[in-house]
């Protein structure tokens, strides 16, 4: 039997935090990750073709590419070569290898562990009472799905959840399947990210995307990177901003924790990045303490109003307030109640520091704000987004080159997915070109988010779980209720590259459907075939495998969702599944008939670099039911931890791509050879009487009376704000209530968690 233990966290080192990120540092990081997965022909390769007009889009974030001819020839980050190097890795899963391990065995295993094993390579099932996987036939395997979906009493007893990896051809298949069986429940990785940017955009500007592109970011006076780590989450942002300093823009940070590439980047492919001092990004960091952000941007647009009252016609557009908004007399009436009081104590700032970034605003015309989960994942997530609205609205920086919204995607195309219809209330206009061109009528009742579809799980009202690429039981919150929800159900199937934690959490049957990644080829009945995928900023583009795939018993996602859609509704001419299969063009233009913006799909993405989707907003056309933007007003909250107490944030490491570590370290945070720890104010560490080290168990406090622990965490004296702490994911899911949850958005609150830090007792 091999050993999966991996060294513990006595081997935990810790120093200094980094002041500065990227450089020549990183290219040695990548080249030696790169070169302990694979050969070094296929290193070569693999970050050759990577984010190239004829190559392949990297799966690690959506950040955007600069148009073809202003490429550089490595247009990677650090954790763009890491991820593609981890997908193209040599390393194989066999059947064999189920053999050895059984299921409890492989539970027990580490995320990165599971990881570091390999592509998957054949389809596997776990069969009722079984404690291990064994090899089964694609047909079988696709026929025990097809048996259990069509056993159910109601198509919404089954869920298909897919995350962002997915693109938009096999997506929009998925969404077509689930309709065409009767049910839109469609839960995705946005239900637990974005999820909040959606909602309050939909409601304020009519759409729920962003409206900036990349010559808008260059070009932007003043940028606001709001509850976002670039540095590591999306780290080609960095050179996106170092060229907005270049141009004479300026950045404002607001974070809770100092990030090393938020201080000072070196471009890896520039000489100043490598022998010099790199460029300083941000201007002024506001470390505010988590959920500060709403009274931040409350406090700001009560000073706007006020430098109105002192500057009559000078400081607010009020041609664009009267053409282009409603609400405006309503917002500035509750925004002149702001206390600064409740601003001070919500964000842990002084007033000096807000009117320092108040007088760069003023001195600002065209103004950005880009925002993440930092924003997102709270109660009042949406709220807080709306305000943002409000603050870019009062200057008119909505819908004009160099300003707007940004809400930053971390998945590949997790915004292409929901633009195909991956989303559980697709609107009714959807629905209904749906129905014209496929000749069946869609369900219209809206479908399960992936926290109603946990609760669905549990209670027994979802026994069938089909997901389509990434990790659903590390991506969730509460992981206890997570996993007893997925154990009952009668079938769990995951369509993967490669092993992680949702495989070890098995239905009563359960199976691992293994398909190309994203840089392997895909040759189809028609010959070679490419896919689409859509970036933060509505670009869409196509991605071509070009490495041979890792098994010739892989199939491609939209295989095995065309070849388990006909076992399921049989042979329908008006859903060509067989066609869809065969020649990914024929996907394109029915996308084409269907989804606003991809008119001549075919034709236009075989330009190089693709096509930006058109934004009404960027025309100054609101799709509300006013026909303009929304002002609102928006009630101030305020998470308060009881006495003794802390609020936590979940976050990533730098060598960690969503739920999957790649190593054991953080690199720009100062920690090395451990996961399980927690990052604590060194005067809140003396005022709960612990010392640096210190081995501590976390609870979580919640109203349901229920105990979510997580056991065995090393305390860091690290500079969080007073009264907060942060520690990773997906190691602290399971204090994350399930019920804990975004108003509106229903996204949960990963960024919010009361926790009490109790000392570790032995046994």
């Amino acid at each position: 039997m091999v050993d999966i233990e991996e060294p513990g966290e006595e081997n935990l080192s810790v120093t200094a935090p980094k002041t500065w990120a990227t450089g020549a540092p990183a290219v040695a990081h990548a080249l030696q990750y790169a070169l302990g997965q694979t050969s070094v022909r296929r290193t070569a390769l693999t970050l050759l073709n990577i984010n190239q007009a004829k190559g392949f889009d990297c799966p690690g974030c959506a950040w955007p590419e600069p148009g073809p001819g202003q490429r550089h020839r490595n247009e990677y980050c650090e954790n763009g070569a890491k991820h593609i190097s981890d997908e193209a890795t040599s390393r194989r899963v066999t059947a064999d290898f189920f053999g050895q391990h059984s299921i409890d065995e492989l539970g027990r295993a580490s995320d990165h562990w599971l990881n570091q094993q390999g592509r998957l390579t054949e389809p596997m099932v776990k069969r009722p009472g079984a404690d291990h996987y064994e090899p089964i036939g694609w047909d079988e395997a696709l026929g025990l799905i097809a048996d259990e979906l069509r056993a159910l009493d109601s198509p919404d007893e089954a869920l298909f959840y897919t995350s962002g990896r997915l693109a938009n051809e096999p997506a929009f298949l998925l969404q077509l399947f689930a309709r065409a069986f009767g049910t839109n429940n469609l839960p995705d990785c946005s239900n637990m990210c974005h999820e909040s940017s959606g909602s309050a955009l939909n409601e304020t500007l009519g759409i729920g995307k962003g409206s900036v592109s990349l010559d808008d970011i260059y070009d932007a006076d003043l940028i606001f990177v709001v509850g976002q780590n670039p540095g590591t989450n999306h780290p080609r942002m960095l050179s996106a901003l170092e060229e907005t300093k270049r141009r004479g823009g300026r950045v404002v940070a607001v974070n809770p924790l100092p990030e090393a590439g938020l201080m000072r980047f070196k471009h890896p492919q520039k000489a100043r990045g490598v022998i010099g001092r790199g460029t300083a990004i941000a201007d002024q960091f506001l470390q505010i303490r988590p959920g500060g952000d709403l009274a931040l941007f409350q406090a700001l647009n009560l000073l706007l109003l006020q430098a109105e009252d002192e500057r009559p016609g000078t400081v607010l557009d009020h041609g664009f307030i009267a053409s282009h908004t409603t609400g405006f007399d309503e917002f500035a009436e509750h925004a002149r109640k702001t206390d600064w009081a409740d601003v001070l104590e919500a964000t842990g700032l002084s007033r000096e520091e807000i009117e320092e970034v108040h007088a760069r605003v003023l001195d600002s015309r065209r103004i950005i704000v880009c925002w993440a989960m930092g924003l997102t994942q709270h109660k009042h997530g949406v709220p807080t987004i709306r305000e943002v609205v409000n603050f870019l609205l009062l200057r008119g920086n909505i819908g004009r080159p160099g300003a707007g919204v940004c809400p930053v995607r971390g998945h590949s195309n997790v915004q292409g997915d929901r633009t195909m219809g991956i989303w559980e209330r697709m609107p009714q206009s959807f629905l209904d070109a749906l129905e014209r061109e496929f000749a069946f009528t869609p369900p219209t009742k809206h479908g399960l988010d992936s926290v109603d579809s946990i609760r669905a799980m549990l209670d027994g009202r979802a026994k069938v779980f089909l997901g389509v690429a990434g990790n659903f039981v590390r991506a969730t919150p509460d992981s206890d209720a997570t996993e007893r929800a997925l154990r009952n159900c009668r079938l769990t199937a995951h369509i993967s590259t490669k092993l992680n934690r949702s495989h070890t959490v098995c239905g009563r049957t359960a199976l691992i459907l293994p398909t190309l990644g994203r840089s392997d080829r895909d040759v189809q009945a028609s010959g070679e075939q490419f896919m689409t995928v859509e970036d933060s900023m509505s670009e869409v583009h196509a991605t071509r495998g070009r490495l041979g795939p890792a098994s010739d018993q892989l199939l491609a996602e939209v295989s095995i969702i065309s070849r388990l859609a006909r076992l399921v509704l049989g042979e329908q001419p008006t859903l060509p599944w067989e066609e869809f299969e065969a020649d990914y063009d024929s996907i394109r233009d029915r996308i084409a008939r269907v989804v606003p913006g991809f008119d001549d799909f075919n034709t236009r993405i075989r330009h190089p670099g693709g096509f930006r989707l058109p934004n009404p907003v960027n025309q100054q056309k609101f799709n509300t039911a006013s026909g303009k933007a929304v002002f609102t007003r928006n009630d101030f909250t305020m998470l308060r931890a009881p006495k003794g107490h802390l609020i936590l944030q979940t976050l990533r490491s730098h060598d960690q791509w969503n739920t999957i570590p790649y190593a054991m370290d953080d690199r720009y945070r100062g920690i090395k050879g451990g996961r399980r720890v927690v990052l604590v104010n060194p005067a809140d560490l003396a005022e709960l009487g612990l010392a640096d080290r210190d081995v501590v168990d976390l609870f979580s406090v919640w109203r349901d009376g229920v105990e979510r622990r997580a056991d065995g965490f090393r305390v860091i004296s690290y500079p969080t704000p007073p009264g907060s702490a942060a520690a990773y994911y997906p190691e602290t899911n399971v204090l994350v209530p399930l019920d804990s949850v975004a108003d509106i958005s229903n996204t949960p609150t990963s960024k919010a968690v009361v926790v009490r830090l109790v000392q570790h007792v032995s046994t």
